[in-house]
């Protein structure tokens, strides 16, 4: 198909959640509510039904808007009026409306029977991603989670704006179906969308703060005290059956060199050669700041 005839367009895809457990009537009231909450939000920037091209898509609503509609009105006040208005509907309700919105922007052809082009397809992709779906499901009590593509909050949520809230925006890769994007996850009144793992976001590899066991702390011992994990080399040991007086005589001829965390302590007899700290040398110089790299 030509693209002759394609129009650089703001798409919107929004998507009931859970819809699918519910009977007719309870559709019927969802429904309902979205249109009357859509159209709310369509008259807070001043679109007139005819200055905007809306398709029904049973649990949920695909719009198109003219190119002369401002894109940061969308992404401010539009955003904004949706969310009053679920709340406003959901107040009082057994079972509310919650919503998840795709934004994006692009060229898109009207070809008589609907919208084509890959910003719908984008649009659609990433309100229907597991990634919005995953935060729906651990935020339950959001009624509104807008997803906007990495062009979309570049070029317009990032310039800020009257109800724009680009610091609450988180970003996050969607890869779904033939979509592999960088996308931006927004619960309005809300300084970020729950994404469950933190750790699982980490791009850097490098561990968690809080993981691993603590840093070892300095022994501080009298000499004689036993090392824990020293290896103890001996000569001239005594055996098990010398009397108390050979053994006297052994201790005394005897050395013993004990090494831990890199230090090394000789016992000969009964006399201390070396220093021993019990902590490694180079660890120490450290902590005092006497030494080592920054």
């Amino acid at each position: 198909m030509s693209s002759a005839g394609a129009v650089h367009r703001l798409v919107i895809f929004g998507d009931a959640c859970g819809s699918g457990k519910l009977g007719l009537e309870a559709k019927k009231r969802m429904r309902a509510a979205m249109y009357e909450a859509f159209s709310e939000a369509h008259a807070s920037v001043g679109i007139e039904p005819g200055r905007v091209h809306q398709e029904d898509r049973g649990d949920g609503i695909l719009a198109a808007l003219r190119p002369e509609v401002p894109p940061t009105l969308m992404v401010g006040r539009w955003v904004d009026t949706l969310y009053e208005s679920l709340r406003e509907l959901n107040d009082g309700s057994a079972r509310p409306l919650r919503l998840r919105v795709g934004m994006n922007a692009g060229l898109v052809l009207d070809d008589g029977k609907g919208l084509v082009g890959r910003a719908v397809d984008l649009a659609c992709r990433l309100c229907d991603s597991p990634t919005a779906k995953q935060i729906m499901t651990t935020a339950d009590k959001a009624y509104l989670l807008i997803v906007v593509s990495d062009w979309l909050y570049v070029n317009v949520v990032a310039e800020g704006g009257r109800y724009v809230e680009p610091g609450h925006y988180r970003q996050a890769p969607v890869r779904y179906k033939e979509t592999d994007e960088t996308a931006w996850f927004h619960i309005p009144r809300r300084p970020e969308p729950p994404f469950g793992d933190r750790a699982a976001e980490q791009t850097g590899g490098g561990p968690v703060q809080g993981d691993g066991p603590p840093p070892p702390t300095p022994d501080v011992r009298t000499p004689g005290d036993p090392v824990p994990g020293a290896r103890p080399t001996t000569t001239g040991q005594p055996g098990a059956h010398q009397d108390s007086a050979s053994q006297d005589s052994a201790s005394r001829d005897s050395t013993n060199q004990y090494n831990a965390h890199g230090d090394m302590q000789i016992f000969k007899g009964n006399e201390i050669h070396g220093g021993f700290t019990g902590i490694n040398k180079g660890r120490d110089r450290s902590a005092r700041g006497e030494g080592g790299d920054a």
